[in-house]
């Protein structure tokens, strides 16, 4: 490698720009929670058109994540990235500009495609670029970029809401962008994968799968669960998605290899990744409406109220990542589930009309811990569970698995939500709330409980002691 590589490939330049582009990608899953009573009142729109503004970014985020991995492994990870970040910036730009709801929901949804494009690169770059006995902290500084994202978006959201005007949540990212570009192109190195043929069959499945199975749940409470389009799109979805497994246990080059699967660190802390994100996005998106709507708090208030949650992984991810290093991640994962988990459950007791404040906080300061110790090291066990050339992909599942859990949590919780209340009056929104916090309290607990399932740094040099599979991951693994 040259020197200008090497200098171009330095690994605080990735840390920076990647962690960077992070944020930008995770600002934008919440940003918008604290503006939606003023988008519906300047925009109009029904429940669902709010979900929507949300979903739409979230699940063309979440169906193309694979692919964007998988272009980046084909085509050059640094070249690709930086189509991403254009992508996602000039969308961005587009969404500011909407003056209507559904010019809106589209912007997001290209956001949505530069985003899977841009997203699963950083951890690659990210990871391409540090020493192997520095990664824990590296993923620990980029979760908690990532944790200030959600931390500030609400807050971000509900300030420039309240003082300035709602398109400023997506004019943000422009500038940001702009910056970011010409950094990214003389300062990351570039670097490929295995070079294998893009999986359009899988990624049309797999995209239309789900598709299929979000608009039938957004859908449902308002066309009614007998409608025949909720119904095409819930049962197409499901068809769709099992073709998908079907195909890629079948085909050359999967965008998703489902022997990846056999793995029971991938397994466990993929399905503890989706389970935790339907139960965090879901309470939180009903949560910002909870206290606007009900408690009478103005966007920023909001904003700032939700602090001790959404901030936390900005003091503690950092320090779950240099923990994950020296006792593994496989605890601190479960320990941080089980913390949202209980932090939900508080919420979902607590909650009444006239609540005040001190007794909400428990609830978010439980759920804050349990968010921060869970990013960094779920970023550890994703990348560790896999061969290096392999890395791209499992970036891209595991953040595509996440996006599905945040765009399905918002379905269901807000279907939850509209069949036992309503935004008629305070009651009537807490009889819908309670209910939708406890399944997101229960489903995050069964996250916890998957992370579980993760085997353990003993177990890990075990197995690779006595089966000698080709196991460079679950080697890395038990080094950790």
């Amino acid at each position: 490698m040259s020197q200008q590589t090497a200098h171009r490939g330095g690994t605080v330049w990735a840390l920076v720009i990647t962690s960077v582009a992070g944020f930008m990608a995770a600002l934008d899953n919440l940003v918008v929670t604290t503006a939606l009573p003023s988008i519906r009142k300047d925009l109009g729109g029904a429940l669902g058109d709010l979900e929507w503004t949300v979903s739409a970014y979230t699940l063309t985020f979440a169906v193309l994540l694979m692919f964007g991995a998988a272009l980046g492994d084909r085509f050059g990870r640094r070249r690709m990235f930086l189509v991403g970040l254009t992508v996602f910036t000039g969308a961005s730009a587009a969404a500011a500009m909407a003056n209507g709801i559904d010019s809106l929901i589209a912007a997001r949804a290209v956001q949505g495609v530069g985003a899977a494009i841009m997203m699963p690169l950083t951890l690659t770059l990210l990871t391409a670029a540090v020493p192997a006995a520095k990664r824990g902290m590296a993923y620990g500084i980029w979760g908690a970029v990532n944790g200030l994202a959600v931390a500030s978006g609400p807050l971000i959201g509900g300030s420039l809401t309240e003082h300035v005007s709602w398109h400023w949540i997506f004019w943000l990212n422009v500038p940001l962008g702009v910056a970011l570009l010409p950094l990214a192109r003389l300062r990351l190195a570039e670097s490929h994968g295995t070079g294998a043929p893009l999986d359009i069959p899988g990624t049309l499945l797999a995209s239309g799968g789900l598709f299929g199975i979000v608009y039938g749940l957004v859908r449902g409470p308002a066309d009614g669960w007998t409608s025949p389009l909720v119904l095409t799109g819930l049962f197409a979805g499901s068809a769709l998605l099992f073709g998908f497994v079907l195909y890629s246990l079948r085909a050359k080059n999967p965008m998703l290899p489902m022997r990846l699967f056999r793995s029971r660190a991938f397994s466990g802390i993929n399905a503890a990744s989706l389970l935790m994100f339907l139960g965090m996005f879901g309470s939180i998106f009903l949560l910002s409406q909870f206290m606007q709507g009900v408690l009478g708090y103005s966007p920023t208030e909001a904003g700032l109220r939700m602090l001790p949650w959404t901030g936390m992984p900005m003091l503690v991810a950092p320090i779950a990542g240099i923990l994950s290093d020296r006792i593994g991640g496989r605890p601190v994962v479960a320990t941080g589930l089980f913390f949202q988990a209980a932090g939900l459950g508080w919420l979902a007791d607590v909650s009444e009309v006239g609540v005040s404040y001190a007794t909400q906080l428990p609830g978010l300061i439980l759920s804050g811990i349990g968010m921060a110790l869970f990013f960094a090291p779920a970023s550890n066990l994703v990348m560790s569970s896999v061969l290096p050339k392999e890395q791209g992909i499992a970036s891209g599942a595991n953040n595509a698995l996440r996006e599905v859990g945040g765009a399905l949590g918002i379905a269901i919780m807000s279907s939850i939500f509209a069949a036992q209340g309503g935004y008629e009056s305070g009651l009537a929104f807490v009889d819908g709330l309670k209910p939708a916090l406890v399944t997101g309290s229960s489903v995050v607990a069964l996250a916890g409980v998957a992370a579980l399932m993760i085997p353990t740094r003993r177990r890990a040099a075990q197995l690779a002691t006595t089966t000698g599979r080709t196991a460079e991951p679950v080697l890395e693994t038990a080094s950790r």
